[in-house]
């Protein structure tokens, strides 16, 4: 068989590749790493414009930039990232929703005051390292607890 006939006969449609290609999780996983981008571009442009252009400082501003990421996360991933919802309640899971991302802004906290505060990396250092846990952490929170 060549390997058009590969991709294109029936019996590859119920190979592992591409359930797992095709899968529910993946296409969110793949549209919550768009989101988180969108979510970011907020995130690390607030915290710069706030720390770089206004003097707050970056402990401050990454607060406030982190709340914006996750405003800008919340609505992304209601209406594009996940294809169910785990409740009815608007109120009760943006609650949960936003828990688990207070939980994250204590990783960006603490990831910014050891890399930044302690360490003396530049604070935008800090924040990729930040930016990758928080991700982590914030995706299968969020799948695993509102969005089964």
């Amino acid at each position: 068989m060549s390997e058009s006939d590969i991709a294109t006969s029936p019996e590859s449609e119920s190979g592992s590749t591409v359930g797992v290609i095709g899968s529910r999780s993946t296409r969110e996983f793949i549209r919550y790493v768009v989101a988180s981008l969108i979510a970011l571009v907020f995130d690390a442009g607030t915290l710069v414009l706030m720390t770089s252009f206004f003097g707050v400082s970056y402990l401050i501003s990454g607060a406030i930039a982190f709340l914006l990421g996750l405003l800008v996360i919340y609505l992304l991933s209601v209406r594009w990232v996940f294809e169910r919802r785990g409740t009815r309640s608007a109120i009760f899971e943006f609650v949960v929703f936003a828990l688990i991302g207070v939980v994250g802004l204590g990783i960006n906290e603490v990831i910014l005051w050891i890399l930044t505060g302690y360490l003396g990396f530049f604070y935008l250092i800090s924040k990729i390292a930040s930016v990758a846990v928080v991700f982590v952490w914030n995706f299968f929170a969020r799948k695993h607890v509102l969005f089964r």
